[in-house]
Formats: C-alpha cells, structure tokens, sequence
C-alpha cells in the first residue's frame, strides 16, 4: 500500500497534471464500492476474523480515544514500538484470562447471566474463547449483502476527503493536507489510509518521527501489509535503532512467512545484536524453508556450535546428506569433518569422508581438501604411513597452490608434537607463503625451540619480528633466549623503541605502538634492574607504575554512580503516561508517588538529550553508537590502567620495592614517597609484613631527605609507634618535625597521647621541651627537661637541656632570682662534664654558656682546653634495620676546635688582643 500511494502521488516538487483526475477516479471508486460491495463487506468482515484469531491481536482505538495524541506525546520521547508491545502484551493477557475463566466452573452469578441469553450464543461464545489462538473456517454459511455499523467501508464524506488530502499531497499543500487527514482520523480512528497520508505528508516535510509514528499505526491497522513493516524497519535501521527493527522486521515476516530475504535480514541483526542463538536459529529456519540453500544450513551449523550446541550442529549436517544420498554439496561434508576433527571425533570424521567418496565420488578423486583431512585424521589415529600417501598430494608445486591446507597440516603435526615433520612442510612455503610470512616464520623459530635448537630459533624469532613488529609475546620470547646466550645488549635493543620513530609509528590514535606495551616495558625493566642501570630501570617502569596506582586510587575515590539504561528510562517514562486523561494510554499504569513523578520527568529529559545528540550526530553525518547498556563499564568512567591487577601479583611487590630505592638513589624522593604512600593505601592487605616495613622504613629515611618533609610524617610516625623505646626513632621523627610548619596539629596530638601512653618514655618529653624552647618558652621548656631529669638523671643530653634551659630563663627580665637560676644552669652544665668525662663537647658547652652570660674569662679558659683536645668521628645513629651512610659526610665532622678558636678570636677581638686573635684564626681555621 505504501508503495502504491507512493508512486501514485509521485514527487511533490513536479506534480502530475492528471492528479485531479486520479483523485476524482478515487472517489468514484470507493463510492461505487460502498454501493456495490456488500458481498465483500460480508467476505472481509470473516477474513479479518480469520486474522485476529490468527495473530491473537488486532490493533483497535477505544471509543472516545484521540489517535492523535499518539504520535504527539511519542514524538520526542518514547518509542512507539514499545507501546504497542505493551499493549499488545496486555490485550493478549487479558484474553487469556477471560478464555481461563470461561472454562472454569461458573457460580450461581455467572449461572443466572447465562440463563439470560440464548443457549447457541452463549456456546458460541464459549467456543470462541476456548478455541483462542487458533485459526478456524466458520462452519456457518457466508452471510451476504451489506452489514450495519461496519468500521472499514467507508461513507461518501470520508471518501471525499480522502481523496481532497490526497491532492493537497500531491501539490505540496501539506497544512492543508494535515488539517483534512486529521478530521478523517477523528471521524474514522480505525481507517489506515489516513495515518499512511499523514505519514507521507510528515515525511515529506522532513519530520521523520512524526511520520514514524504514522506508519506505525498505519502498520498495526493494517498487519498483513509487509510493505509497511518494510518501510519501517528500513527506516529504523537507518536510525540505528535496532531493536525497532528487530520489531518491525518479525511483523514483516508475519505478514509474508514466505519471504526468505526478511528472514535474512532478521538473521543478519540477531548477529549485529550478538544473540548467536536465534541467528542460529534463523537460519535453520530459512533452511527448512528453502532445503536448497546450503549456505543458510552452513551459516547455522556454525552458528549452533558456536553457541555451544554441537550435537545439534552435527545433526544439521547429517540430516541434510540422509536426505541427498546421490548428490550433495561437498563443503557440507568439509565443513562437518571440520567440526568432528574440532571435537577430536577423528574416527568419525574420516568415516564420512570415506562415505562421501563412495557416494558421490564413485570412480573419482576426492577433491584435495578433503583429501588432507582425511589425511590429518590418519595423524591423529597413529596411521602415519596411510597419513603420508594421502599429504603426498601438498609436494612439490601443489604446496604453493593451497597454502592454507599445508598450514592445517603442520598446524596438526605440531599440537602432536611430530616437530620435525611440522618443520618440513613449514619450509615449504619458506620462499612464498604470501600474506602468512610473519605468522609462518614464528611457527617454524617455535619447532626450532621445541627442538632445542636456539641459534635457528633465534634467527627466525628475528624474521618474525621485522614482518610483524607488533607481536608482542614473539618480541619477549626472543628477548629471553638472547639474554639465555648473554646476549643482553641484543635483548634490549629487541625490546626499546626504534630509533626512527616518526618512519615507524604508523599506528591509529587508539592504538598504541609495541615499545609502550606494559609487557615490553616490564620485560625490559627487569634487564635493567640486573645490570644496575638505575635511570633506565626508572625511566621504563615508573610512567607506567605511577599511572596504574592513579588509576586505582580514582576507582577508590570515586562512587561510581550506574548510569540507567534506556530500558529503565523508558519504565520511568510510562509513569507520566497517566498523568493525562486524554492520552491514548492512560488507565494502564496506577496513581504514582511524587518521588516517582520526579524520577519520570528526569527520565524524559535525559531521553530528549539523548535523542538530540542522535540527530545532531546523524545530521552532521557520525556514526552514532548509542552508550545504552544495562551495566555500563567502569573502562567508560576511568581510563584503564596500564598495569592491571598490578599490586595483587606477588612477583610485583619487589619491584615496588626496588623502584622506590631507586627513585632514592636518584634523588627522586618526591617520587618515591608518593609511590610508597599509594602502594600502601592500596595494597595494604596484599602486601606481605615484610615488604609493608621496608617500605616504611624508606618512606621515614626520605622523609628527613626531602625538601617537604609533610608526606613522610606518617612513615615516621609509625616507626616511632613501632621502637616508642629507640633513640634513634625519636630521632628521626624529631628531624622531620623540626622542619614542619609550627602550626602542625598532627604533631602535637601525637605527642601528647604518646607522653599520656609512655609515662617512663623519656623522648616525647624532651621533643616538647625542644618546641618550648624553640618559641622561646625557656621556663615551660625547664619544666619539661627536668621532668625527664627525675626519669633520667645521669643522662647527659638532659643535664645540659636543663642546663641551657636555667641559663635562658636567667637572661629573661621578669625572673628575680636571676644569679641562682644562673649558678643551677651551671651546675647542671658542670654536671654533663662528670658525666661525658671532660668530653670536648661538654668543655665546649661550658664556653659558650660563660660567654653567652658575660664571663669571658672563664670562656677562653675551657675553650682554650677544647682547642688542646682531638675529637674523633663518632657514628651518626641510624634508624632500626637501616644501613649506616657516612659517605657524605666529611672527615672531622665530630671535632669542635674549628668552632672554639672562632669563638676565642671573638673574646680576643673585644678585649683588643687583635694579634692573638688573628693567630688562633691562622692556626685552627684555615687550611
């Protein structure tokens, strides 16, 4: 019908002079069929009975229903297909019900509404409900001439008006068009020629979902009209809707089951879909149809084995050669011993093989293919003597023309492990194997492996990888035989980027070239870390480390939040379908909450975003490939990692560990701490105790090393937390806290519990009086000194704290008894001297605290002595486990006497002893 309008009208830009003409035989016609079809009328009316209860469904508008408002609310928001399927699925529902409770025992209730009618009608009735789904002849005679109320013949101002639209279409005059179509629909709701017209008219003005929506209720009111679903689907396809011209496409067959090519179509988008399963079945539909077409039986064997149905894939098979016992196609035969050989049912295979030699091949030579197969069945069962008559065939000259059926055959030699036959017929095609070259050099450099005989295997490996440059797994295989032969520097020039990159990149955008392959990069990182180059072994590995623990952190970090797919939308949707009480569809979903009222219109606007980015794609002449799935990826939201599922493989823990050290080596501590900090967030539960410690002792060591110091306060913090007792803890977390900011709240909360926990740990109380001190709070700093001092009076650290602390609060203006405070600050300075026995260090303190109060007398005395004394270096203390590293420091680094002669010069100079201070300067400061 759709076609027949369509050529009838023709273009609208040049309209046929005899449109008035046609349009007027078209009145005449349906008048004339209105007066004279009363036999039809009666022969449709049974034959649209036929339909219905052939199809169990047949579209209908309610009384008091605007079609209208069909196209009008579907137009930008939900697809029309998909209310149809509804409203099919309920009419259906509701008949089956209906026919169930028929066929129930009846109460008194529906007892006493059967008395009231005739028994024949209310057996026909019963019949009719009972008999639902079925396609029955009317046993009752043909009823003639004209029946009353009929709905599809229509009167003489309905056929006039058609005809008046029709010729408004076919002059371009599409307002006017629509405006008569549109009261044909309201006085004729059921009549189709109106939504077809209206759906050229659309079209026509370039408003393709209108005009969609048309032919949709043009189709459903005229289902045996495949023309229609043709258009339909053609016209979704074009869309990139698949799923409504999966719809249309079944409708189509429906209307005309003999068209094999719609049974195509719908096979080919099963397959666009991935639903291998009813393409399969498609296609053995189409074989039954047509038992000619061997293709269709080929595609769906292959199809119902890949599905994993392999019985039913070879029944297929056999089926069809039972039933041609004289003649058959042979790659019907190729492609079943195919699938046997596949399934190791090798006996079977060969045996009809044989079979079709004798039935179709009587007198004649089996074509070679099926020659070789039979001759790899022979392999595989141990006959190598028959095996190698039959491969006879693929020598000499004969090898260059099937390339292919000499590959299958070394290709089966080598899964039996006969290397050394594979080896002969892989160097048949050595000199041309054609677009097989790289693919056939790797296959004979991995006999040669087999073999054990690595120079051949290495030469080929070579060839392979200069014909294919990107096979990864043949780059790292040559890479570990040559360094197998020490042949390091070849393994790394295997494994780095070419030097002509620009010659060499010739990969697309999404692709990256093989050098930054995560393989090739861990591959070469290991070589290096052997040989100790430390800036190559960084420079591989940690761009690809950094960014797989970024990765990770951003799928930690953030929610992923599931995007909805169209299905969900769709189901929102419908809530505000009952929203309207003129809407076509309302009474079908309940009264909703406010919540899903809210939840609907969000749906409907991300539909109408959606369906705008599709007609601007498609306008502007994109693919577009639609985003909706039920579980959307998290490759979608995050970019993959390079390294996946790096931190959960065991033999990766220890080149964590071994890149953090480097990046030390290197300086890099920035680098380094940020490494340990994500592997340890990350992998806390993967790593094993031992590893987690190392680390942290090297995140606590870096942390004093490096310029921001803030990153490492954990590290540090946790090994004082570990050694609350060790000297040399607290002293590394005292280096990095000294060169925090002094408003670091981390550090005096830590401090404070610690003191609360370790009442006898002597160190967090010293650190506080060192903060006090360092603000200037000399008498909070001497309370706390000489609360370590009751813990630990003969420790010489403490007395001279408590000592400086005295003298300093000495100094202060608001403290009176300044000469005894003095005279305790050097009692406790006296007291560190007993103690470091005359130490040059505790001579050395002495000094400066006389001269720093104004006894310079005395000053120059005991620096005098510190001058007479060589101190030797003493070892720097080190953290627990850690090595000692005295290789930066230079020698005499313990020795004091450089410091004391300047200080002496200063006294000497004040006093106006230029000469003596000039030669102690001369004697102990310079070189």
């Amino acid at each position: 019908m759709a076609e027949g309008k369509e050529d009838k009208v023709g273009d609208c830009e040049e309209a046929p002079e005899g449109d008035a003409d046609v349009a007027g035989e078209q009145n005449k016609e349906m008048e004339e069929g209105e007066e004279d079809g009363e036999e039809e009328e009666g022969e449709e009316e049974e034959e649209e009975d036929d339909i219905e209860d052939e199809g169990g469904y047949t579209f209908k508008f309610k009384d008091g229903e605007n079609p209208l408002d069909f196209v009008e609310d579907n137009a930008f928001s939900v697809q029309p297909y998909k209310q149809f399927e509804r409203l099919e699925y309920e009419a259906l529902a509701e008949k089956k019900r209906k026919a169930l409770a028929d066929s129930q025992p009846e109460g008194s209730s529906k007892k006493a509404r059967l008395e009231d009618v005739s028994g024949a009608s209310c057996m026909e009735e019963l019949m009719k409900a009972m008999n639902y789904g079925r396609r029955r002849k009317s046993k009752e005679p043909k009823k003639r001439g004209r029946q009353k109320g009929s709905r599809n013949r229509l009167n003489r101002d309905v056929a006039k008006m058609i005809g008046e639209a029709t010729l408004y279409y076919a002059h371009c005059r599409y307002e006017e068009a629509i405006s008569v179509l549109h009261q044909i629909v309201l006085q004729a709701p059921d009549l189709p020629d109106s939504y077809h017209i209206l759906g050229l008219v659309h079209d026509a003005m370039g408003d393709k979902k209108r005009a969609l929506g048309f032919y949709m209720l043009a189709a459903h009111l005229m289902p045996k009209d495949s023309s229609l679903w043709k258009l339909l689907m053609s016209w979704s396809i074009e869309q990139g809707d698949i799923g409504q011209a999966n719809y249309c496409l079944s409708k189509a067959i429906t209307a005309d089951p003999e068209d094999i090519q719609l049974r195509f179509h719908r096979a080919a988008l099963y397959l666009e879909l991935g639903d291998y399963q009813k393409a399969a079945e498609s296609y053995d539909q189409i074989h039954q149809l047509c038992t000619d077409n061997v293709e269709a039986l080929k595609t769906g064997a292959k199809l119902y084995k890949r599905c994993g149905q392999l019985e039913h894939s070879i029944r297929m098979l056999e089926d069809y050669l039972d039933g041609h016992p004289t003649e058959a196609d042979l790659s019907v035969i190729e492609l079943l011993a195919v699938i046997l050989m596949n399934n190791n049912e090798h006996i079977k295979a060969l045996q009809h093989i044989e079979d079709a030699h004798l039935k179709y091949c009587s007198g004649e030579e089996l074509p070679i293919n099926l020659t070789i197969k039979a001759g790899i069945c022979h392999i595989h069962l141990g006959n190598m003597q028959k095996a190698e008559v039959l491969l006879s065939l693929l020598e000499g000259e004969s090898a260059y023309h099937h390339i292919d059926l000499v590959i299958e055959v070394a290709d089966s030699l080598v899964n039996l492990g006969h290397y050394n036959m594979a080896l002969k017929y892989y160097l048949m095609l050595e000199g041309n194997a054609g677009s097989h070259v790289g693919s056939l050099q790797l296959k004979i450099a991995q006999c040669y492996l087999s073999l054990k005989a690595r120079s051949q295997a290495i030469m080929f490996f070579f060839k392979a990888v200069q014909t294919c440059a990107d096979d990864i797994d043949a780059r790292l295989t040559l890479a570990s035989l040559l360094l197998e032969e020490s042949k390091d520097d070849e393994a790394i020039s295997v494994l780095s980027a070419p030097n002509n990159l620009e010659s060499s990149n010739t990969h697309s955008d999404k692709s990256k070239p093989w050098w930054l392959n995560a393989k090739v990069k861990l591959k070469l990182c290991q070589i290096y870390r052997a040989k100790g180059m430390l800036e190559n072994f960084v420079d591989a590995i940690f761009p690809l480390v950094r960014e797989s623990l970024y990765c990770e952190t951003l799928r930690q970090k953030v929610k992923v939040k599931k995007r909805l797919s169209r299905r969900a939308l769709l189901e929102r949707v419908k809530v505000l379908d009952n929203c309207d009480t003129d809407n076509l569809f309302s009474g079908f979903r309940p009264v909703a909450s406010t919540s899903d009222l809210v939840k609907a219109s969000r749906a409907k606007k991300l539909l109408q975003k959606k369906e705008e980015k599709k007609a601007k794609a498609l306008a502007d002449g994109v693919h577009w490939q639609s985003d909706d799935s039920d579980d959307e990826p998290l490759s979608r939201i995050h970019r993959e990692a390079p390294l996946p599922n790096f931190l959960k493989d065991e033999d990766h823990h220890q080149l964590i560990v071994d890149l953090c050290k480097a990046l030390a080596t290197l300086r890099r501590y920035s680098d380094a701490l940020e490494t340990i900090s994500l592997t340890l967030r990350l992998a806390s539960n993967m790593l094993p105790v031992e590893k987690k410690e190392e680390l942290r002792i090297l995140g606590a060591q870096l942390a004093y090393a490096t310029t921001e110091p803030k990153h490492g306060f954990n590290y540090v913090k946790y090994i004082v937390q570990q050694n609350p007792y060790s000297v040399a803890a607290w002293n590394c977390y005292y280096k990095v806290i000294s060169r925090l900011e002094n408003r670091d709240t981390r550090h005096g909360k830590f401090l404070h519990s610690m003191q609360g926990k370790l009442k006898d740990c002597v160190p967090p109380i010293v650190i506080s009086g060192h903060q006090f001190t360092t603000c200037s709070h000399h008498q909070d700093a001497a309370r706390k000194y000489l609360e370590a001092y009751k813990l630990m009076p003969e420790n010489p650290l403490i007395n001279l704290c408590v000592g400086t602390a005295l003298i300093n609060l000495a100094l202060g203006f608001r403290l009176q008894n300044k000469h005894q405070c003095l005279v305790q600050g050097l009692a406790f300075l006296y007291n560190n001297l007993r103690l470091c026995k005359n130490s040059q260090e505790a001579l050395y303190n002495i000094a400066r605290a006389c001269q720093h109060v104004g006894l310079v007398s005395l000053a120059a005395s005991y620096y005098e002595k510190v001058l007479a004394i060589h101190q030797k270096d003493c070892p720097i203390p080190v953290l627990p486990n850690e090595k000692p590293n005295e290789e930066h420091l230079t020698p005499g680094y313990c020795d004091l006497r450089r410091e004391a002669a300047f200080n002496l010069h200063l006294i000497y100079k004040k006093s106006g002893a230029l000469d003596l201070a000039r030669q102690v300067l001369k004697d102990y400061c310079t070189f």
